[in-house]
Order: C-alpha cells, then structure tokens, then sequence
C-alpha cells in the first residue's frame, strides 16, 4: 500500500467537453507561490509538419511549471460528493489488488 500527502492546486473541466473533472495534485514540498495553472488555456498546439509540432511542444512544456503534478479524474457524480476544493491536503491511497490463481 502507498499513500501520499497532496494539495489541490486546481480543478478544470475536461479539456475535451467530458462529463468529468481534472484536479490537479502537488506534493506540499513542492508547492510555489509563484506557480502558473498546470492547465493553461492559453496553451495552444498546432502544427503543418513533424518539425513544426516538436517545435510547439518544446515551447509549451517549457512553459509548464516545474513541479510535478498528479492529475485525477473524477466523473461529475465522484467530484461533487468528494466536496474538494483548491487548497485542500488530500491523501491519496494505491493498494494492489492480490488475485487468486489464474
């Protein structure tokens, strides 16, 4: 089992137009006060050829910030009942599920 202490930094809609939520988890050590939003709207990709969509790449990882985020994914339902908001310390628990035989 892991478990590991985080804060949300920000919750977004799906980029996509989903019936979900995006929150956004950094560990506190890695919390800045001068952080952008991991999901930037501003960041834009597009491109005519290979070179130029390693170009954009570049240029739009190079803007992220650089600590290092989780993102999870709740559906509507999950994000409601959970009541998160940014600047809350969650906890987040991974256990592996043990199967007997085959």
């Amino acid at each position: 089992m892991l478990k590991k202490n985080y804060v949300v930094t920000e919750i977004s809609a799906a980029p996509d137009g989903g019936p979900y939520v995006l929150v956004a988890l950094v560990e506190p050590r890695d919390l800045k006060s001068t952080s952008q939003p991991f999901f930037s709207p501003n960041v834009t990709m597009s491109f005519t050829s290979i070179e130029d969509l390693m170009k954009n790449l570049q240029r739009t990882f190079t803007g992220l910030s650089r600590q290092t985020v989780t993102i999870v994914k709740f559906d509507m339902r999950e994000y409601e009942e959970s009541g998160l908001k940014v600047g809350d310390k969650v906890y987040l628990e991974i256990t592996k599920v043990e199967k007997e035989g085959v």
